[in-house]
């Protein structure tokens, strides 16, 4: 029984496929030799190294034909080490059975074997695999938005709250309660939980209603339930508490919907001063003067945070905002930010990239399906340097898969002019196109390292190496020399593009 904010995702936007529903396809003829048939499948992966540790990422199927199996309980042994969700053996060329000590191994792992037979290519199990992965995520997709327009129906009723918590509770068959600011229960709606899940519950609503820089949500479990508790604004708030017997990716997003609009339900009603404060975020984020804005703003200090990913389901960016505490959000960037901050709360879409801005006491962790970029701490008449030191993390944090990155202040840039420094890295990297020069960020951040480069761009390695021969040649450069990776490492975090938009 732990109490901990909701942990981040680590599964891709589609939701997994059962291992039993690729074995139910008659027309692969797959085999379950060894494991448990029950484990949840989240891509594919064909590989014929005798290690195949460096190049998962965990929870895929792996497949091989074993051209380079010499020793069955070592290769099983990396397999499950890399989080690998089943092995897919493929019998001939190289073998007419699968090895006995290939299975013995997979038994003893706990790691879910199968047999491919010669007449189904390697081709056809994949291709099984996206099917059902779409089939799935085109019915999670109707689910949530059919979640989502009953709760939306749900707040425009004339006791808007226990609707809305009626919905929810039926949209994830369980219970979902609302507590008070002193911690006691409100309203609720769904079916009854055993007291000690009730408890511990009320336990969760505490931690996340207990004051600034707490926690936005708290989780844990209980009776065979999982538990979770949201808070539905700042200091001394309400908070949402659901029980259920599961808790996946789509029930988040509901639940982050129902959050919202507890939030705008239960709130105070908005001064002028809020709605003015609203405003002036969102003209800074279209350009206008950081003196015109901060006026309207309170001096901070503020943290900045860029922010990009979702589940593509509407009312990610407003689950975001809840999340981290804060009302001022607008989405997309630059001329694509929203005419309105609220907007992003009530509008029906998932935008691409999302802007935010937080007290800089307020803080600031990874968030499920986010890559996010922190500024370091600035005034009202800062943010715009602010704004570009977010950017700047964001586009680290994509590069290197990391779910949050904070702006690193100080080192060789604060030497520098800005102006200088900009122009610099606009005459220096004027050869390269966007593309070579994302590849060419994102392979000097993870110190020349191919693989991680290509995992980290989505592309193959040798896609890699050739955009990284293309950058020496247009740049005529040796990119061996420890001096010009620096050099284009600091135009890269000055020069032009997205990184200073």
């Amino acid at each position: 029984m732990t109490t901990s904010p909701a942990p981040p995702a680590s599964t891709p936007p589609a939701p997994p496929v059962p291992l039993a529903a690729l074995l139910a396809r008659r027309d692969l003829g797959l085999r379950l030799l060894a494991g448990p048939g029950d484990v949840p499948l989240h891509w594919v992966h064909t590989s014929e190294m005798a290690d195949p540790y460096p190049y998962l990422l965990g929870g895929e199927l792996l497949m091989t034909a074993g051209v380079q199996l010499t020793d069955p309980a070592r290769y099983v042994e990396r397999v499950v080490e890399a989080g690998a969700a089943a092995l897919a053996f493929g019998v001939t060329p190289v073998y007419d059975t699968v090895p006995a000590e290939l299975v013995e191994a997979c038994a003893l792992r706990g790691l879910p074997l199968l047999e491919v037979p010669p007449r189904t290519p390697f081709t056809a199990v994949a291709r099984a695999v996206w099917r059902l992965m779409a089939e799935a995520r085109l019915h999670e997709l109707r689910r949530v938005t059919e979640a989502q327009q009953s709760l939306a129906t749900a707040a425009a009723r004339p006791s808007p709250v226990p609707a809305v918590l009626g919905a929810l509770a039926a949209r994830l068959g369980g219970r979902a309660v609302l507590f008070g600011t002193d911690g006691a229960v409100t309203a609720a709606a769904g079916r009854e939980v055993p007291a000690e899940a009730a408890g511990r519950l009320a336990e969760l609503a505490g931690v996340v209603s207990g004051g600034p820089g707490g926690p936005a949500s708290a989780s844990g479990e209980e009776e065979g339930l999982r538990l979770a508790a949201y808070a539905l604004g700042g200091r001394d708030s309400p908070a949402l508490g659901v029980a259920t017997e599961r808790l996946g990716p789509g029930d988040h997003t509901i639940t982050g919907v129902a959050v919202v609009l507890l939030s705008l339900l239960t709130a105070p009603h908005r001064g002028a001063d809020a709605a003015v404060r609203d405003g002036a975020l969102v003209r800074l984020l279209l350009g206008a003067s950081p003196a015109e804005a901060a006026t309207a703003l309170d001096p901070g200090p503020w943290t900045v945070v860029h922010a990009r990913g979702g589940d593509g389901t509407p009312f990610a960016a407003a689950d975001l905002a809840a999340s981290l505490g804060t009302a001022l959000v607008a989405s997309g960037t630059g001329a694509e930010a929203l005419g309105e901050a609220g907007a992003a709360r009530v509008s029906g879409a998932a935008p691409a990239s999302v802007r935010l801005l937080l007290p800089a006491s307020s803080a600031v962790t990874a968030r499920p399906g986010w890559f996010l970029g922190v500024s370091a701490p600035a005034g009202a008449g800062d943010l715009p340097a602010a704004d570009r030191q977010a950017a700047r993390a964001l586009r680290r944090a994509e590069a290197t898969r990391r779910p949050l990155v904070r702006h690193r202040p100080g080192g060789l840039a604060s030497l520098v002019d800005p102006d200088e420094a900009a122009a610099h890295a606009r005459t220096l990297l004027a050869p390269l196109n966007e593309p070579l020069r994302e590849t060419l960020r994102a392979w000097l951040s993870l110190h020349g390292n191919w693989d991680r480069t290509a995992v980290a761009l989505d592309v193959h390695r040798n896609t890699v190496r050739q955009r990284i021969t293309r950058c020496a040649t247009l740049l005529d450069r040796d990119l061996d020399d420890p001096d010009v990776r620096t050099e284009l490492w600091f135009a890269l975090g000055r020069g032009p593009g997205p990184v200073d938009q």
